[in-house]
């Protein structure tokens, strides 16, 4: 067995981790841009899942998940959080968020839903997040939108709440 045999068994070997990532994208009155999904209950943000195996990155993720799902090709802006998230019967995934910016009227009425995934979007106040952003995701966009309004730095978060 060579050296190259023993590194790739160590890496077969490791645990398995997902990556998510997705856009907070705002309107000039500071609502939230909130897609409905098809497949599960609650509200999600534009985003998806990282293919890691194409060599993906989450920001080339977060972009490409947005163009598919709401027809908007924007370069993401600077990454708000980054949130570890364990789940019952799952890998953990590392999910990253990055500012997607203000949407102008224009930009929202171009707004295409991807119909296979998504049923409608909507754009909501900060009181509601909770109620339309299940459990971490959440606490993921309220620290996201602190980080917008303070200017502070990438927000580093354990399924939802903020540590270090």
């Amino acid at each position: 067995m060579t050296r190259s045999d023993d590194y790739a068994t160590y890496i077969a070997g490791l645990p398995r981790i997902l990556a998510g990532a997705g856009m907070l994208f705002r309107d000039v009155a500071g609502r939230v841009l909130a897609v409905e999904p098809n497949y599960r209950e609650g509200w999600a943000l534009p985003g998806g899942t990282v293919e890691s195996d194409d060599g993906e990155s989450p920001r080339q993720a977060a972009r490409r998940e947005t163009l598919e799902e709401i027809g908007l090709d924007i370069a993401p802006g600077r990454l708000l959080t980054v949130d570890w998230v364990r789940g019952p019967g799952r890998p953990p995934i590392a999910a990253y968020l990055y500012d997607g910016g203000v949407l102008s009227a224009g930009q929202l009425a171009a707004i295409v839903l991807q119909e296979a995934e998504l049923v409608s979007w909507r754009l909501v106040e900060r009181p509601e997040i909770p109620a339309h952003f299940p459990g971490p995701l959440g606490d993921r966009v309220l620290a996201a939108l602190d980080a917008v309004e303070s200017g502070a730095g990438t927000v580093e978060l354990e399924s939802g709440r903020p540590v270090g």
